[in-house]
């Protein structure tokens, strides 16, 4: 068997519960951005019961979808990527990753300069483009990286590619993953490389994520002990340390990772496919930009008609995302949502209404399932319910 999970990173499907306690009311990616569009056209995802799920303008409720539907509630506390990519994976977190909105203790930054012999700029939750036009000067100036966090759990050190070469600036990041441990053990060092003039400078698509490791064990890791290859397309493994991946297809663009995907199908026989498409959230989500948001969802869309056409008859497809990032509201961070999901194989079940899952990881245990192996007793399956296993 060859199963496809696409993870659209930040669309998000509405507000969980408690996402007041996050500061996120009212976010509800997809519904907020189709409203602000007037109405988006996705016809694939229209087909497949993207509008089952709930009201969107512009995405009809279709009687007969060509998959099964439904939400995924997150268990897990916070809402950033790893978090919601390990649960989708079957571990979910007791505790939220340390964040850290006034920057980071004066005797964690002590450390940090002794380690790489040099002082640091910043140490402030900034955002990334803002804080490089503001300490880019004093940077380029003084050689000392700019050191920043955001509302999610990162460590994120900021270098011109000129002042700070690339493999300097990742010796950097993993000197600091080496470091914040316990107490102090952030989701991801991020190290995130820019260049330019003053008044001009650009991060690059040279951004390297170091992931705390799993903190327990993930489908990812039961496949690869079973024998079965998984393949990651895009940052994706960054994502878990790297852990349970046999085999990697980098991208760096939504453009890139639809590509590999079709790419993947010609010589990737059987295992999982695990791709993250990221521009939703990095490009588009956290810069309110609701209209190239909009426009990367028709692209996906698109090209979806083209991989639907090429799957095999035994593949198995998924279509979800690991939070939210509304960029209809004022905040630029992450947003505490519902995902979809949607699941789709010629051979199975079509037009089954999932429901509100308890926990995104209930796709990894339907995984499990679905790749005979056991799971990792997290989450409900719901294999069953779109028919596999059941005969014609």
């Amino acid at each position: 068997m060859r199963i496809v999970v696409i993870v659209l990173d930040g669309v998000g499907i509405g507000e969980l519960p408690d996402a007041a306690a996050y500061g996120d009311s009212g976010s509800d990616t997809l519904r907020n951005l189709c409203q602000v569009m007037g109405g988006l056209s996705l016809p694939n995802l229209e087909k497949l019961g993207l509008g089952r799920i709930k009201a969107l303008r512009g995405i009809a409720p279709v009687s007969d979808p060509e998959a099964s539907y439904g939400k995924l509630k997150e268990r897990s506390p916070g809402k950033d990527s790893i978090s919601g990519h390990w649960e989708l994976m079957g571990i979910v977190l007791e505790r939220p990753f340390p964040v850290y909105p006034n920057g980071f203790p004066p005797d964690i930054v002590r450390e940090f300069e002794k380690r790489i012999g040099r002082r640091v700029l910043g140490n402030k939750a900034y955002s990334g483009t803002e804080i490089i036009r503001a300490l880019g000067d004093e940077h380029v100036k003084t050689g000392f990286p700019i050191l920043y966090t955001s509302a999610d759990s990162v460590f994120q050190l900021a270098a011109h590619e000129d002042v700070v070469p690339v493999e300097k600036l990742y010796e950097y990041c993993i000197l600091a993953r080496d470091m914040l441990k316990g107490e102090h053990g952030v989701a991801r060092v991020i190290a995130r490389p820019f260049v330019g003039e003053s008044g001009d400078y650009k991060r690059t698509t040279r951004r390297k994520d170091f992931s705390i490791q799993p903190t327990g064990e993930t489908v990812l890791d039961i496949l690869e002990t079973h024998g079965i290859a998984v393949l990651g397309v895009g940052k994706v493994a960054d994502l878990f340390a790297g852990r349970g991946f046999t085999r990697e297809m980098r991208s760096k663009t939504n453009a890139e990772g639809m590509e590999t995907l079709l790419a993947a199908l010609d010589d990737f026989e059987e295992g999982l496919i695990l791709a993250n498409l990221g521009d939703f959230d990095t490009l588009w989500g956290h810069r309110n930009d609701a209209k190239s948001f909009a426009g990367g969802l028709v692209d996906f869309d698109c090209w979806l008609e083209c991989f639907l056409f090429k799957v095999s008859p035994e593949d198995v497809l998924f279509i979800t995302a690991d939070h939210g990032c509304d960029p209809t509201t004022a905040s630029t961070d992450h947003s505490r949502e519902y995902v979809p999901i949607l699941a789709f194989g010629k051979h199975l079940l079509r037009g089954v209404n999932l429901g509100t899952r308890s926990s995104f990881s209930d796709l990894g245990a339907t995984i499990a399932e679905l790749m005979e192996v056991p799971g990792t007793g997290r989450g409900n399956s719901f294999a069953k319910e779109i028919g596999f296993g059941k005969k014609e």
